[in-house]
């Protein structure tokens, strides 16, 4: 077959009228014409680091979306199923992947749980990461997230990372804020990439000691426009990712549209290119984003690079997505789950109260990072929400079993009625709610345990709800259909007052313990810093 275009050659860094001849899903030759039609071939795009559970649909679902956005291959990292289900929920996602011409290139967690102050629904341990990595589908060890355990000689955590050298396959990383003598003691560990820099300081810094820099624009996290300096600085060290991206985000925009985005701000065509073909797929060893001779026809052609509006999506030498239209077919998943616990009361989520101060969860819009602050209890029995000073009420009920629930406060969302609730709950997905007041709290949690996991709302005696059948974190509904309930979820939100943009994404990351500074886990009030439990209470 032969496609013919302007190709945009990122090994030349050159653009010039060619046709691509392939065959058997394989390019034969390159080669360069007179003339061509005025339409530009670039590689697939590769996303150098996404979960995609965080799409809450599963991976077939999830590529019937992608690829009408030029994206051809994710390394992707099943770590939240594996939370939930171990090794078979990783299984369950690279089956799944199979059924669709997308490439899954996925990861071993490394990280399950992330640590031992919360309950999971499984363990992967060295054993399991040995099994994992010995399959022809897990390309790498996926983000190292206990940095302490890497800093500080834990046997679980080096016996992991010496299996994956055994493998010759890299060791993702996972180091937001770590600097200095630490920073070098986890990077000499042969951990390799990082997707939590947050300043072109930390970032510069980890470059300098040979780390790549998967810069993050994902739902939540939004890293781009504090790191792109580095596509004039350090381009061959950088990496396009989104890291978590939600459903709605996903059929509004994916790499392409940063790709146009950086392009507008007068950043290097190529350079913005090669971070998500060239370099993930040199990093990873993968058969994808080369476009070259001898390699996969993975290509995507669109009319204006500036504007990167995709037309047509080639995997293997096969068009998957012709102008709006994907060319494949995926049959819905089998759902599958782990979710055994009761309803609760409102006397389970009571904190007595009396004089003195409390430590608040300071929550960020657009950030994963939170600060702890110091604020009075008041002098009432029981300590409630007040929504005049923003400070509301966060529980985090364990999934698994029938264990109290944990409780706190945070601020930073702005609700001002009601509360709201998910499973989905990074990285051991038990159910996470904030709110106003005692009763909607409990309407909330309670509904996300009748649906066995999913999201849920409770305002003025109206509950709404999403389900989320497969391990309480992705739906069997085609993608389209999950933004839309998703949308209108998040938009009831924001109704009530909340002032985050993606109200639901950012209570996903209140309670995953390895990001700092203050969270919260179904054990009780984390300093991510310190690395220990501290009481609600200020001594």
């Amino acid at each position: 077959m032969k496609v013919w275009g302007r190709l945009i050659d990122i090994h030349l860094r050159d653009i010039y009228p060619a046709v691509i001849n392939f065959d058997k899903g394989v390019i034969n030759s390159i080669e360069k014409i007179s003339k061509a039609p005025d339409m530009y071939i670039l590689p697939g795009l590769i996303d150098s680091h996404i979960h995609i559970e965080s799409s809450m649909v599963t991976p077939g679902s999830f590529a019937k979306a992608a690829v009408s956005r030029g994206t051809t291959a994710v390394v992707s990292d099943p770590h939240e199923i594996a939370n939930v289900l171990g090794i078979e929920g990783v299984k369950y996602m690279i089956n799944d992947s199979k059924k669709v011409p997308l490439k899954f290139f996925f990861g071993a967690p490394s990280c399950v749980p992330a640590t031992s102050f919360e309950t999971s629904g499984a363990i992967i341990d060295h054993r399991a990461i040995e099994e994992l990595l010995g399959m022809k589908e897990i390309k790498y060890l996926a983000e190292m997230m206990n940095f302490p355990g890497v800093i500080y000689n834990d046997p679980e955590v080096y016996k992991k990372i010496n299996i994956a050298k055994k493998f010759n396959k890299p060791v993702d990383g996972h180091a937001p804020g770590v600097t200095g003598e630490k920073l070098r003691k986890y990077v000499s560990a042969g951990i390799t990439t990082d997707h939590e820099c947050s300043t072109l300081r930390e970032a510069k810094e980890k470059i300098a000691l040979g780390m790549k820099i998967l810069i993050r624009e994902g739902s939540a996290a939004k890293n781009l426009g504090d790191l792109k300096d580095l596509f004039r600085t350090n381009p061959d060290m950088v990496m396009l990712c989104s890291d978590d991206l939600h459903p709605e985000m996903l059929l509004k925009r994916h790499l392409s549209k940063l790709i146009a985005q950086l392009v507008s701000d007068g950043y290097d065509l190529f350079d913005i290119v090669r971070s998500c073909t060239i370099n993930p797929a040199k990093h990873y060893g993968l058969e994808a984003g080369l476009l070259q001779s001898g390699q996969p026809a993975d290509f995507i052609i669109v009319d204006d690079y500036r504007k990167m509006d995709v037309s047509e999506t080639w995997i293997n030498g096969e068009k998957v997505y012709d102008r709006g239209e994907v060319l494949f077919t995926y049959l819905r998943a089998d759902p599958v789950n782990k979710f055994n616990c009761s309803e609760i009361a409102a006397k389970d989520i009571l904190i007595t109260g009396g004089a003195g101060k409390i430590r608040v969860i300071g929550a960020l819009d657009g950030h994963l990072l939170t600060k702890e602050v110091i604020m009075d209890a008041g002098p009432d029995k029981y300590i409630e929400p007040d929504i005049n000073l923003d400070i509301l009420k966060i529980v985090v009920k364990d999934r698994y079993n029938d264990s109290p629930p944990s409780v706190g406060f945070i601020r930073g969302f702005g609700l001002k009625l009601g509360a709201f609730a998910s499973s989905v709950a990074h990285d051991s997905h038990n159910i996470i709610c904030i709110g106003t007041n005692n009763s909607d709290i409990v309407k909330a949690i309670n509904e996300t345990i009748r649906i066995k996991g999913g999201l849920a709302i409770s305002s003025e005696g109206k509950i709404s709800s999403l389900q989320l059948s497969i391990a309480g974190i992705m739906s069997d509904q085609p993608v389209n259909r999950v933004a839309a309930d998703y949308k209108l979820l998040s938009k009831s939100v924001k109704a009530m007052g909340c002032k985050m943009s993606a109200p639901f994404m950012t209570l996903s990351f209140m309670a995953l313990l390895v990001i700092p500074e203050l969270k919260l886990s179904d054990k009780g009030l984390f300093d991510v810093n310190k690395f220990c439990f501290v009481p609600l209470f200020v001594e």
